[in-house]
């Protein structure tokens, strides 16, 4: 699933060549991904500016002039910009955008996890982004936050950092790297690590997910660029799908265990 890095990757793909663009017009081939797309979007959409791309945990947001789109990737899900309306649809390629100066926005997702939603209140937002926690990368999300939000709480400090109530958009994979890099085991119960070592979590989850986006994200098997190029931070994943494999740091294998259904990654010789 695309996390937060592959989501900002994206963003600053789209951008350059869309923002402050005409919507022109829209294509639909496939209406029914996770939530089926409004038959009214093509009429309520068309002629309207984009204003801005932003993102939100691992949502994008399309501002509009009257209208706005929050769109998820899902498991698969991939946006990219093409210039000719001759170009070939791919397969599981489900809508396109067509704005003015030539640029058309594609959706492609195999899986069909993702889904729009259409939006006309841009000043509240739906409550699943409004429960949302601090962007990792924002002075939000501090030391002092993470361990006021920690005490008293016995689940997993993985589970504890991926709960996006708490943190919004740390995923499975970057999980496992920040608390491979700040040495806390990803079992260990998020209210008995003291602050020093929060300290460290909170550098690390700021560190490893401005080092995915610098590196395009992670590309493991769907994941691909708006450019369709893949993200490069795979090659630089110290623990994540690497069991069986020697710890780069200690030389230990690095063991895979299974935490609330998800493969979880960590070196027994650097984690405590």
């Amino acid at each position: 699933m695309p996390e937060l890095p592959e989501v900002e990757t994206t963003r600053r793909g789209l951008s350059p060549h869309l923002e402050g663009r005409r919507l022109q017009s829209i294509e639909i081939r496939q209406r029914h991904l996770r939530h089926p797309i409004p038959l009214s979007l093509e009429n309520k959409l068309t002629n309207q500016v984009l204003q801005c791309i932003e993102r939100r945990a691992k949502y994008l947001l399309f501002r509009f002039e009257r209208a706005i789109v929050i769109a998820h990737l899902g498991m698969s899900g991939a946006f990219r910009v093409i210039r000719e309306h001759s170009f070939p649809w791919k397969k599981h390629e489900h809508f396109r955008w067509h704005f003015e100066n030539n640029g058309i926005l594609c959706y492609h997702d195999p899986r069909r996890f993702g889904f729009l939603d259409y939006r006309e209140d841009l000043e509240h937002l739906p409550p699943y982004l409004a429960k949302l926690g601090p962007e990792p990368l924002s002075d939000d999300f501090s030391t002092d936050y993470l361990y006021q939000r920690s005490r008293g709480r016995s689940v997993p400090i993985k589970n504890f950092i991926m709960d996006q109530t708490v943190v919004a958009g740390v995923g499975n994979i970057y999980a496992c790297e920040a608390l491979f890099l700040a040495k806390i085991r990803p079992t260990t119960p998020a209210g008995k690590i003291g602050r020093d070592r929060l300290a460290r979590l909170v550098d690390a989850i700021k560190a490893v997910l401005s080092q995915a986006i610098a590196a395009g994200g992670t590309t493991l098997k769907d994941f691909i660029r708006t450019d369709g190029r893949p993200g490069y931070f795979a090659q630089r994943l110290e623990v994540y799908g690497r069991d069986d494999a020697p710890c780069s740091v200690c030389q230990q294998t690095i063991r895979r265990i299974v935490i609330s259904g998800r493969s979880t990654y960590y070196c027994a010789g650097c984690q405590r």
